[in-house]
């Protein structure tokens, strides 16, 4: 089977008894979570979600730039007034840089992939503080609370970022 099949098949038994169908739109918790889209990181287990609970904004690295689109959505049509980022250990962002990944795209495709910044970082702490202060500073986000973790892949505990 595929695994569009085995989604398929799993589908059919999250349906079976499923009973938040009339949740409201805005999160209950008016919170954004821009977070890695690692696969060992579960955000709902390891920050205690549940549907409904938060948006949760996923992408490599876990990058506000790459997020604001989203983090405006949630803020100004949503309702969200908290906004925490969450960047991991062991994170693959930190094993190129934008010039790896342009040739090995270039290779591969024979396109050129000048036009994206792939947003890697060699300090995960200071990824994370960078990311925080961004979204302070950006004129389209509210100021809200923002915080930022590394959540550690080894342990699932989560360390503010000061």
């Amino acid at each position: 089977m595929t695994q569009a099949e085995l989604f398929e098949e799993a589908n059919k038994k999250y349906t079976a008894d499923f009973q938040k169908g009339d949740l409201a739109l805005p999160p209950a918790r008016k919170v954004a979570v821009i977070v890695c889209m690692d696969a060992r990181l579960d955000p709902a287990r390891a920050l205690g979600l549940e549907e409904g609970d938060a948006h949760v904004i996923r992408n490599a690295g876990g990058r506000a730039s790459d997020a604001l689109r989203s983090v405006i959505i949630s803020q100004r049509l949503l309702g969200t007034r908290e906004i925490v980022v969450v960047h991991h250990s062991d994170c693959g962002m930190l094993t190129f840089n934008d010039e790896v990944l342009r040739g090995i795209i270039k290779k591969e495709t024979g396109h050129l992939a000048d036009q994206f910044s792939f947003l890697p970082f060699s300090d995960l702490e200071e990824s994370v503080k960078e990311d925080v202060k961004f979204l302070k500073n950006s004129p389209y986000v509210l100021d809200v609370p923002i915080t930022g973790y590394i959540y550690d892949v080894k342990t699932g505990s989560i360390n503010k970022v000061k």
